[in-house]
């Protein structure tokens, strides 16, 4: 029985090992891997002190599992460290072509401060890991010599994103003032709730442009659904977070809203297409898809998207990532081609920036982060966020300059984002810098 123990416990610790870079292990990883290693190496010297009356076969069989533990994790570190030489070494004019696209979360500013400068990210996304121990002012000023990097090296300036969308998702509150959800304004008077979204609006708007944002990811434009609440949705918890179930009033509210924030100068984004006040799960970490047709989906989910983006085309729309199967049943819509390139800007024509949920949640992660880059890129997407582990942006990058280099990302689709990301409003970006001619295959062999 103890034999079984050892062998179980070893098997275990490798498994981990081998997945100590994993997101759903971000928050354990500072002090994960050298007690992955610390414990390998102990649980070998068992082995090798109370192995003398044991059969020699299953003696060395038992201490090579332990001898794997720290290894594995060796490993892991090793893949992840090669990575990150892979991008921080890559080609200028490539690197930069594909960084624009990459939006990442981080802890402290040393981890962005390289990519910053080089252009080997678009944006960056805040929330309170950023804070913690620190005040409002510490941000500010963190995010004031990034961009100042940003203004020396002749790039754009970043794009700096939060969730503040008010209530039970307040990412920088309290260090910013805590505000009410968009939602709590539904039953006024179509008047008074107007005015009340705007000032909203407005009110967040000021509050995240005093710290250098630039982009709030809100309104939520997901319709709230009669379902029983669902006990593993401990993450998305649309039904609290949804304006309301009628579609005129979730646009009615989330146009003031937005209007609320471009006026303080931070753009707004719609979120989360193709509405999911429909999916049947928890899209951070299951897969989950929309099965309603396109013809119910029209008049209902999604009419206060198309709305709320025409009342407004400087907002940004994010797209998640349940499956919605009357347009593209094989994978999800933040990565389809036939729902980013086809339904949202052929059919609906709409020619802003799109931005991915992020990707290192469940469905994205666990279906491969590479396929899952590539296929977002050559699906016509703008921005692709990796918020809650940015370690995994040096994964994401190298699987897209490797994609770019082997001529497996469409040239068409890059230079359409291209000329999107750099049409931005003067006002509120100021995305500036030049941009290369070349096609992405040819940037990849120009190495000079």
């Amino acid at each position: 029985m103890r034999s079984c123990l050892w062998w179980g416990m070893g098997i275990l610790l490798v498994g981990i090992g081998i997945n100590v870079n994993h997101p759903f292990l971000a928050a354990p990883r500072g002090w994960l891997a050298p007690a992955l290693v610390a414990a390998g190496l102990a649980g070998l010297g068992m082995v090798l002190l109370r192995g003398a009356r044991r059969n020699r076969w299953h003696r060395r069989g038992l201490a090579a599992v332990w001898v794997a533990v720290p290894l594995s994790c060796l490993g892991s570190e090793g893949v992840f460290l090669l990575h990150k030489a892979t991008v921080l070494s890559a080609p200028a004019p490539l690197a930069t072509e594909l960084g624009q696209h990459f939006m990442i979360g981080y802890t402290r500013s040393d981890e962005v401060e390289t990519l910053a400068a080089r252009g080997l990210i678009g944006g960056i996304f805040i929330s309170r890991r950023n804070l913690a121990g620190r005040t409002a002012q510490d941000l500010r000023d963190e995010i004031r010599r990034l961009q100042e990097s940003r203004r020396r090296a002749g790039l754009p300036p970043l794009r700096v994103a939060t969730d503040q969308e008010g209530g039970i998702v307040s990412k920088l509150s309290p260090w910013l003032p805590w505000r009410p959800s968009p939602s709590t304004l539904a039953d006024l008077p179509p008047a008074e709730r107007r005015a009340a979204a705007r000032r909203l609006g407005a009110d967040h708007g000021r509050d995240l442009s005093s710290l250098g944002v630039t982009v709030n990811f809100a309104p939520v434009l997901d319709l709230r659904n009669d379902r029983p609440p669902d006990p593993l949705d401990i993450n998305s918890q649309i039904a609290r977070r949804a304006i309301s179930d009628d579609p005129a009033v979730v646009w009615e509210v989330a146009a003031a809203y937005a209007g609320g924030l471009l006026e303080a100068g931070v753009r707004p984004t719609v979120k989360h297409f193709p509405g999911l006040g429909r999916a049947d799960r928890d899209t951070h970490l299951f897969p989950a898809e929309i099965r309603a047709s396109r013809e119910t989906l029209e008049p209902t989910d999604w009419q206060p998207f198309r709305r709320v983006l025409s009342d407004n085309p400087r907002a940004m729309l994010m797209v998640g990532h349940a499956v919605l199967s009357a347009v593209d049943s094989t994978r999800p819509a933040s990565l389809s081609r036939p729902v980013i390139d086809g339904l949202i800007r052929r059919d609906w024509g709409f020619d802003g920036l799109v931005v991915t949920d992020d990707l290192v949640m469940g469905p994205v992660y666990g279906r491969g982060l590479c396929g899952s880059v590539t296929d977002a890129l050559n699906a016509g997407v703008d921005l692709l966020l990796i918020a809650y582990d940015g370690k995994q942006f040096y994964r994401a990058m190298a699987c897209a300059l490797d994609a770019g280099m082997r001529d497996g990302l469409d040239g068409t689709a890059l230079a359409a984002s291209r000329r999107r990301l750099e049409q931005v409003p003067a006002d509120m970006e100021a995305d500036t810098a030049a941009t290369s001619p070349y096609g992405i295959a040819r940037l990849a062999r120009d190495r000079s």
